[in-house]
């Protein structure tokens, strides 16, 4: 692996937590996920599936993970089952994890091989009464491939219809949402490699650079510091561009006088961070890219103060929806006439600002988390207030990471550059 080990103590606490939320004499299971194919014998990089990654720190192909907490023989309380290498294998595909290797990654004892998991399992499901499933149930997720979880889900219920199934998602999401000390260095770390792509392209952006020549500097700076690279898919935005929020082709020429909007962020260890940056072309903002500027920066800086323990989602969007229109009268977008007399379920701020403020952030860019829960310390946060005026060929985000805490929160990505007059500051002198 790139990164450096994680402290095994983080996937065994995750998982005692996880066993006290099972019903009684319940058994759960996490499967990795898919090799993804292309076409002809290609195949897309392997992205392990995040649950079993927080439960266990397996990052392989081919592996399950079974928690059985009533399990009558100790050794299958926790169950791993890897692919098993070989010599053929380790030429072709490299090392994979030899058991006391999966051992010492995950805290878990007992190893056994894939080719054993369906004997071992016929002999646990005599022994329990309910089996926990997992399925992608997040609220963004758009499913058009059959999972392995979704296969796994299917066999159960032919092969095992008097069990009752019951669903694994809900208590993920309970618990993924709070972070513990060890995760949010991950992140930390994450922002950290984020924060030195940001800087070396602010020394690299300049008038006729393509978009994608900044997109590979980024790779660049992100890889040589130990991840495998982009977070998420990288929105390289100029000019016009700007204003189209999932903007990835990254192919268009950065002209003199427009803005840059970079979304981007790198991972470590599959902790994601998030950032946003909205920079002049030209190394000087124009005077109504300046004041769009500051006043995103300003909405950003109120949202960050509402994100502490006991807010809750909807009335924290609300609270920055007011002062985005506040602002947006003060641009000379709204008329403060037609916003008092405007529908309270269709704000005319959306025209300009028309995404969320936040989202949960973690082993997931869109992390897991219940939007009707109350913010609780743990709990990682973007902030990424925008407003994009497509009339005007131009739009600002401005995001980063927030941690909150019993006492406030902490911006994981205070120290990245986002006062106007530092950005322009550090171009100029680049």
């Amino acid at each position: 692996m790139r990164y450096s080990p994680i402290n095994n103590q983080l996937f065994i606490q995750n998982r005692q937590n996880l066993a006290k939320m099972l019903k009684p004499n319940s058994l759960a299971v996490f499967n990795s996920n898919d090799i993804m194919p292309t076409s002809a014998d290609g195949t897309m990089p392997f992205k392990q599936q995040s649950d079993i990654f927080y439960l266990s720190g397996i990052d392989q192909e081919e592996s399950i993970l079974v928690i059985f907490p009533d399990a009558k023989e100790e050794k299958h309380r926790e169950i791993l089952f890897l692919k098993e290498t070989n010599e053929h294998i380790a030429i072709w595909e490299g090392h994979k994890y030899t058991k006391e290797e999966a051992t010492q990654v995950s805290g878990i004892k007992t190893i056994y091989w894939l080719s054993q998991f369906r004997s071992i399992f016929y002999q646990l499901t005599c022994e329990c009464d309910n089996i926990y499933l997992n399925h992608n149930e997040h609220l963004r997720a758009v499913i058009e491939v059959e999972t392995r979880d979704m296969r796994f889900i299917k066999w159960v219920k032919e092969t095992f219809p008097l069990h009752r199934l019951e669903r694994l998602q809900p208590i993920m999401h309970y618990l993924r949402a709070i972070k513990s000390e060890i995760e949010i260095a991950l992140i930390k770390k994450a922002c950290e490699i984020t924060e030195k792509g940001f800087r070396r392209v602010l020394s690299f952006v300049k008038e006729g650079i393509m978009e994608y020549e900044i997109e590979a500097e980024l790779i660049h700076e992100f890889i040589r510091n130990g991840s495998k690279g982009f977070a998420y898919t990288p929105i390289i935005a100029s000019g016009k561009n700007s204003c189209a929020l999932h903007y990835t082709d990254n192919d268009k020429p950065c002209k003199a006088g427009e803005v840059l909007l970079m979304d981007v962020a790198a991972e470590y260890a599959n902790y994601a961070s998030d950032l946003t940056r909205t920079i002049p072309v030209s190394g000087r903002f124009s005077d109504r890219q300046r004041a769009v500027y500051n006043a995103v920066l300003r909405v950003m800086r109120e949202a960050k103060q509402m994100l502490v323990v006991g807010n809750n989602w909807i009335d924290y969007h609300k609270e920055v929806g007011k002062i985005m229109e506040s602002e947006l009268i003060g641009l000379g977008l709204l008329d403060k006439h037609e916003v008092a007399k405007q529908a309270p379920e269709q704000p005319l701020y959306k025209k300009y600002f028309m995404h969320g403020t936040s989202h949960h952030l973690g082993l997931d860019v869109h992390d897991y988390g219940n939007i009707y829960r109350t913010f609780e310390a743990g709990m990682v946060f973007t902030c990424e207030p925008g407003i994009y005026i497509p009339e005007e060929g131009f739009g600002i985000r401005l995001e980063n990471d927030i941690v909150i805490t019993p006492t406030g929160n902490i911006d994981l990505m205070e120290s990245i550059p986002i006062e106007a007059e530092e950005i322009e500051e550090l171009m100029k002198n680049s």
